[in-house]
């Protein structure tokens, strides 16, 4: 089997496992997301994996309500939510984030892999690794180290899982949040593609209406 065979059926056994293991995860986020939301709250994106948010942020099909955690500039309140990453749960400015905002009364959800944080020793003064004090944590179901194939010829393995994981997580969160959020009443705002005919304007008006209503 030739790799280009083997790496596509590795993405598909991860997306499948993602699916399978997280879906009770997964709605749980999303109805987190949605009753913040649609409460006046808002919701941050940290860096993802290797900058994996960018591809729900100001993107055609996404929700408006995403925004971006700038560490000089945002001010999170009690009731907010912030999603996170470190695929080994020990990176410690994001630990060290997340630790904090929890005590402060933000809803942390954090992207990680249990493979990996279980294979790792904490770095956090408290002891305690990502998943551990987090409001909710979603495996990527990466494995430990990240890379999920082994090439003859190749010392070090193959192939990163967490990115390609964290996206598909990510917009299975949105889709919970976005379908409970009609079931309740409340229209997300949902981008158009900026360079197809009338969506700069139709998204300008979607800005408006958000710092209105949130959403």
């Amino acid at each position: 089997m030739s790799l280009l065979d083997r790496y596509q059926q590795a993405v598909y056994d991860l997306l499948f496992k993602a699916r399978s293991t997280q879906r009770e995860a997964v709605r749980k986020a999303g109805e987190i997301v949605a009753d913040a939301v649609t409460h006046g709250r808002h919701v941050y994106l940290h860096r993802i994996c290797h900058s994996i948010e960018m591809d729900l942020y100001e993107r055609g099909g996404g929700p408006v309500f995403y925004q971006l955690y700038k560490a000089e500039e945002t001010q999170l309140q009690p009731g907010d939510v912030l999603f996170v990453s470190s695929v080994s749960g020990r990176t410690i400015a994001v630990v060290n984030l997340a630790y904090d905002m929890v005590q402060a009364g933000v809803n942390v959800i954090a992207l990680t892999s249990m493979e990996y944080a279980r294979a790792v020793e904490p770095v956090h003064e408290s002891g305690k690794r990502l998943h551990e004090f987090v409001t909710l944590a979603l495996d990527n179901c990466a494995p430990a180290a990240e890379a999920m194939m082994e090439v003859e010829g190749l010392e070090a393995r193959f192939a990163a899982a967490s990115g390609i994981a964290s996206a598909f997580i990510l917009w299975s969160v949105t889709s919970v949040a976005v379908e409970k959020m009609l079931q309740e009443g409340c229209r997300p705002g949902i981008l158009k593609s900026f360079n197809f005919p009338g969506g700069g304007e139709y998204n300008e008006g979607l800005r408006e209406r958000y710092k209105e209503c949130g959403y």
